[in-house]
């Protein structure tokens, strides 16, 4: 059904009520709790973390917030988020991937079709429901075809050429999108525009479901291990009581049990202004004290649309009369978490494994996990910590060098 066709369902919405909504975004299924009010780019934005779609003048003129909707080009601005229920909807991050950009971003670079690059995913989504839909639209036809759009840098001759080379590369009609699947999108949050929300106001309680991670590289990869002061049998007596386990994961609580290995909880993240409070689910895939491996795949949302989910690995090898603890991760990261550079969320997750593993051969040792929730690191010791070990680094390179 196009957009033309489907009329959007009537809402009857106090002001401030919740609202549910769900529409595919970018090939990922997702359902939102926002206020009827909420446009659909603020949706896009603030709760799904897909700042590509850009807002300008907030009045339909400028065009700068263009995504395809069914298939069609569409003022996200113009359009409540409630009035997309059950749509397919295509942002600029869904057209091409970092290392496999779509055509149309291929001309745009090559032929330096932007300039401040507010305008260009406008001009992008825009370009694309054009050649889609008229591919053998004439030269002499494209500045009125692209007008639509605001260049507020005034940088169209270059526009105009990098969308007639891509009509003349592909007459019979451009790809389709190549970063359209299932990815790391955050669903069922209240439409909370900024600040910390409550615990009243968390997300809604998690239920057992599927977890299917996203495609493509993750955000981030971490391999790290520490040795342990406690023999491998007695890590595993922590590793098989999964509530024990929980509490020694800093900042996170176990809150129920799902079945079927897999449980409910919450954790909390605080790096400087970025508090986070997460409710999610974890699902153990593998328990094996034979191998010394444990896998767990975890997801969790807060209300303000962050999103992370991992591909967690645990393994444990004996080293004496202690224990190396391994883990192997890959984090996804969407909307204001993913805000951290590699760098500073791989030191975090370094920072906060080797409290885990302190918790856990404290745990192992006494058979009781640290009193109360294990903290994770305060942003000033992560500075402080990631300073102090890159200039360990640097001191030894420069001795190697000598």
């Amino acid at each position: 059904m196009t957009t033309a066709e489907r009329r959007p369902r009537p809402v009857r919405a106090e002001a401030g009520e919740l609202v549910e909504v769900s529409f595919t975004v970018n090939g990922t299924d997702t359902t939102l709790r926002l206020p009827a009010r909420v446009t659909l780019s603020d949706a896009l934005r603030d709760n799904l973390g897909l700042t590509g779609t850009h807002v300008g003048c907030e009045h339909g003129v400028c065009g700068m917030c263009t995504v395809l909707v069914d298939g069609q080009a569409a003022r996200a601005c113009l359009l409540f988020a409630v009035q997309a229920d059950g749509a397919e909807i295509t942002t600029v991050e869904g057209l091409g991937k970092p290392d496999d950009l779509h055509p149309l971003q291929r001309s745009f670079g090559r032929n330096h079709a932007l300039q401040c690059g507010f305008c260009t995913p406008g001009f992008l989504m825009s370009s694309y429901d054009l050649l889609t839909s008229k591919p053998d639209v004439r030269s002499e036809e494209l500045p009125e075809e692209l007008s639509g759009v605001i260049c507020r840098c005034t940088g169209y001759r270059n526009i105009v050429t990098a969308v007639r080379e891509t009509r003349d590369e592909f007459p019979d009609g451009i790809p389709a999108p190549g970063n359209c699947g299932t990815r790391a999108l955050a669903g069922r949050a209240a439409g909370r525009i900024g600040g910390d929300a409550p615990e009243s106001e968390a997300a809604d309680e998690p239920v057992a479901t599927e977890i299917v991670l996203p495609d493509g590289a993750p955000t981030i990869a971490v391999e790290i291990s520490t040795e342990v002061g406690v023999d491998e049998s007695r890590v595993w007596t922590v590793f098989d009581d999964i509530g024990l386990l929980a509490r020694c994961l800093p900042g996170a609580e176990l809150t129920g049990e799902l079945g079927e290995n897999t449980y409910a909880g919450r954790a909390r993240v605080s790096v400087g202004p970025v508090k986070l409070a997460f409710k999610g689910i974890a699902r153990i895939l593998e328990h094996d004290r034979d191998t010394g491996r444990m896998r767990v795949l975890a997801q969790g949302q807060d209300t303000g649309g962050a999103q992370t989910q991992a591909d967690i690995v645990l393994r444990t090898e004996a080293a004496g009369e202690g224990t190396v603890l391994h883990a192997d991760a890959k984090v996804y990261l969407t909307g204001r978490i993913a805000q951290f550079g590699r760098a500073l969320a791989g030191d975090i997750s370094r920072r906060m494994f080797e409290q885990f593993a302190a918790a856990v051969a404290e745990a192992a040792t006494s058979g009781e996990a640290p009193q109360g929730p294990v903290k994770p690191p305060s942003a000033m010791k992560l500075m402080f910590g990631t300073l102090l070990d890159r200039m360990k680094l640097a001191l030894r390179r420069g001795r190697r060098r000598r």
